[in-house]
C-alpha cells in the first residue's frame, strides 16, 4: 500500500476482543462461555443491521443490553449476571499486540483513528481504561450519522474529518462485513483474520490478509 496518509481501526473484534467480557465470567457461566459470547455477538450485530434497515436507531450501548438479554434467556444464565456483564463490556480487553502495534506505527506520522459502532462514551472507556487513548487521533463513532457499518455514511466520516481521499485510508477489521463495506467504498481494506475464517461474498476481495495487527507493518 501506498501513499496512505490515515490508518482507521474497527474496534469491536479488531482492536478488542468482544469475547473477553463474557471469558471473565466464564467460571459462573460454564462450559457454554464461549457459545454464548458468539450468540450475544451474532445478535448484536443482527440488531444493528436490522435497525439500520428498519430505519429506527438505537445506540450501541441499549443494542448490547437487548442483544445480552436475548442471549442470556436462549443459554438459560442467570438474569442476576446482566449488570457484570455490562460492566465487563465496557473494559473489553486489547488483542496482546494492539499496543506495540499502534506505538509503531505513530512513530511513524500515521493519522491513527477508530471508526466504530460503538457510543462516543463507550468507546473512549475503552481506550481509556486500556491507556491507549493517546495513540489516536480521533475516535470516531456512527452516532455522527445515526446508521451503523456498513452503511457509506459510515466510511464517509473521517474522509470530511481529514480532507484526503479514501485510496489515502489503510482501514482495519476482523469483521469481513465491514472490511467488505470499507473496500467497496473505496478504502484499502485489511483483513485481520485471527481465526482462519473464510471470507464472505460481498462483492469485494482483501488485497492484503493480516493474522494480528503486527503483521499490518510488514505491507505498510
Amino acid at each position: 500500500m501506498k501513499n496512505i496518509k490515515a490508518i482507521i481501526f474497527d474496534a469491536y473484534g479488531t482492536l478488542f476482543d468482544v469475547n473477553s467480557a463474557a471469558e471473565k465470567c466464564k467460571s459462573k457461566i460454564g462450559d457454554k462461555w464461549e457459545n454464548f459470547a458468539n450468540y450475544w455477538r451474532k445478535t448484536q450485530l443482527e440488531y444493528t443491521w436490522l435497525r439500520s434497515l428498519m430505519g429506527r436507531h438505537k445506540d450501541f450501548w441499549k443494542i448490547t443490553e437487548d442483544s445480552l438479554d436475548k442471549s442470556m434467556a436462549a443459554f438459560e444464565i442467570d438474569s442476576g449476571m446482566k449488570n457484570e456483564l455490562l460492566d465487563l463490556y465496557k473494559i473489553l480487553s486489547p488483542y496482546p499486540e494492539v499496543r506495540t502495534t499502534l506505538e509503531k506505527l505513530k512513530e511513524k506520522k500515521y493519522k491513527l483513528a477508530i471508526l466504530s459502532n460503538g457510543t462516543p462514551s463507550l468507546l473512549n472507556e475503552l481506550a481509556e481504561s486500556n491507556e491507549l487513548k493517546n495513540l489516536f487521533d480521533d475516535i470516531f463513532s456512527i452516532e455522527e450519522v445515526k446508521i451503523y457499518k456498513p452503511s457509506s455514511k459510515v466510511y464517509d466520516i473521517p474522509i470530511k474529518k481529514y480532507d484526503i481521499k479514501k485510496d489515502e485510508v489503510a482501514f482495519l477489521s476482523a469483521n469481513t462485513w465491514d472490511v467488505s463495506g470499507a473496500g467497496n467504498y473505496g478504502f484499502n481494506s485489511v483483513w485481520v483474520n485471527r481465526n482462519k475464517n473464510i471470507f464472505d461474498k460481498l462483492d469485494f476481495i482483501p488485497k492484503n490478509e493480516v493474522k494480528n495487527l503486527n503483521q499490518l507493518l510488514d505491507i505498510i
